[in-house]
Parts: structure tokens; sequence; C-alpha cells
């Protein structure tokens, strides 16, 4: 392994490829330069390695020199010493990046924050969701080009920012915009978030289907016992009550029961 005072390649299992397929350097030596176990260069060696890179040129990048490799390839007990350490590679400032199986949800939740917390800046909004002013503003003047399929979601649950984020910058531009806590206490009375007014939602429809599709079962099965019924009394037959339903009584049973004086 390399030394702790020594930093690693930037890219290490590239580089031990390109080292093995360049170089004469035993397996010790360019697994200790490159911060890898032995086990591992020899996997790339011998082609096993579950992963194919492809190899990085550590010369090229200027962090070993032609004269080093030829000390390591002379001397196979001689430790490969780092020429230059690699520039530590750092975010720079920008959006906030977003995953590109996400970026399809962007426009619904900018649409979101539009509509719900208007008091909100395009700057936070292109802060708090990774995007552009020009898609902020195509989107509020309903210009953007697929703005017939944007519809408005919470950017929480599209996993675009997380619940504090969002609050944050809520508060921040209802403090600045002059919004009391009293007026964002009657906006959200009921204290639900969108996800659960949702969810009510689903299952009250749900509810409502279920019914529905009870009401036109037992309708069905009405007028199938009326069809059977018409077909018995044209046969001179009486129908068998159907299960679930009571057979009404008959003409004569009502008249009967009529002229039977009260007491």
């Amino acid at each position: 392994m390399a030394s702790k005072d020594q930093p690693t390649p930037l890219m290490p299992h590239a580089t031990a490829t390109w080292l093995v397929d360049h170089t004469g350097l035993s397996f010790e030596q360019i697994a200790q330069f490159c911060g890898l176990h032995i086990l591992e260069v020899q996997a790339m060696a011998d082609d096993l390695a579950g992963s194919k890179y492809t190899g990085r040129d550590p010369v090229h990048a200027g962090e070993l020199t032609l004269q080093e490799i030829e000390l390591g390839q002379a001397d196979p007990e001689y430790a490969l010493k780092m020429h230059k350490a690699p520039v530590e590679v750092t975010r720079t400032k920008g959006p906030r990046y977003t995953p590109v199986s996400k970026r399809q949800d962007k426009p619904d939740g900018i649409a979101w924050i539009l509509r719900s917390h208007p008091e909100v800046s395009d700057a936070q909004i292109s802060k708090l969701i990774g995007t552009t002013r020009n898609t902020i503003g195509a989107i509020k003047e309903r210009s953007h080009w697929n703005i017939q399929n944007i519809q408005p979601k919470d950017p929480v649950t599209l996993g675009l920012c997380s619940q504090r984020e969002l609050d944050a910058v809520v508060a921040k531009a209802a403090k600045r915009a002059g919004i009391t806590d009293d007026a964002a206490v009657v906006e959200n009375v009921d204290g639900r978030s969108d996800k659960e007014k949702l969810i009510e939602e689903l299952r009250a429809e749900r509810e409502a289907n279920v019914k529905a599709a009870a009401e036109a079962a037992q309708e069905a099965e009405a007028e199938a016992w009326l069809a059977k019924k018409r077909e018995a009394e044209e046969a001179g037959e009486v129908a068998p009550p159907t299960p679930g339903f009571a057979q009404p009584p008959s003409e004569e049973s009502t008249e009967s029961e009529d002229e039977t004086p009260a007491e």
C-alpha cells in the first residue's frame, strides 16, 4: 500500500491499468504507488477485474516521470515517488446539481412554488431547485416549450429539495415580504402537507369508486332478477327469489292485506 505521506493518483484504478499495460513495474510497486491491494492489480493484469478501466497515463498527468518508472523497472524493491500531487477537484459555485432522472420534474416543482409561494424570488427558486432564471421566467409567463404538460407538484415530493430547505426559503421570503405568521396560520389552517392531502384525496376517490362499483353490481343483479321474473310470469311460473333481494309481495297478498280490517 502507498505511504500515508504520499498522495495517491487522481484515478488509482485507471492509473494502475496503464502501468500494467505500458511498464515492466511489479504488481507490488504499482499497488503501492496507486494505493491499491496487490490482488487488485493482479486481477487487472489477468483481465479478471469486474470493471474494465480505461488506462490513464500518469506521466502525461504529471504525477510520474519516465525516469521514475525506469528506476522502478531496474529495481523491483524501489518505491515509486509521486512527482506532482493531483489537484483536488472541487465543485465550483453554480446551480444545485440534480440527477438526470429528476431533471424532467424541475418545471413541475417550479410551477408549484410559483403558485403556492409567489413571495419567493426567482433567485431563491433557482438556487433551491437548481435551475435558471430563464426557465423560471418562461414558466411564469407560460411561454415554456412544454407548458401544456407542466403540472404543479411539491418539489419535496419530487425529491428536488428537502422539506427543511423549502421551509427555510419560504420563511426567508415571507419575512422579506412582510407576511405575518398569523397570515401563514390562516393559509395553512388544516396543518396538513400537500402529500397528506393528496393521499386523502386518492383514498376518498378509491372509496367512491368501490361504492359506485357495488351500486352498479346491485343494479345489474336487480335487472337480471326482474328479467327472470318477467320470463316466469309469461310462462305461468313463480320466479324464485334472487339471493340478496327480497321477493316483492304478490298482488294477491297485497289485496288481502288491504282487505284485512284494522284492529
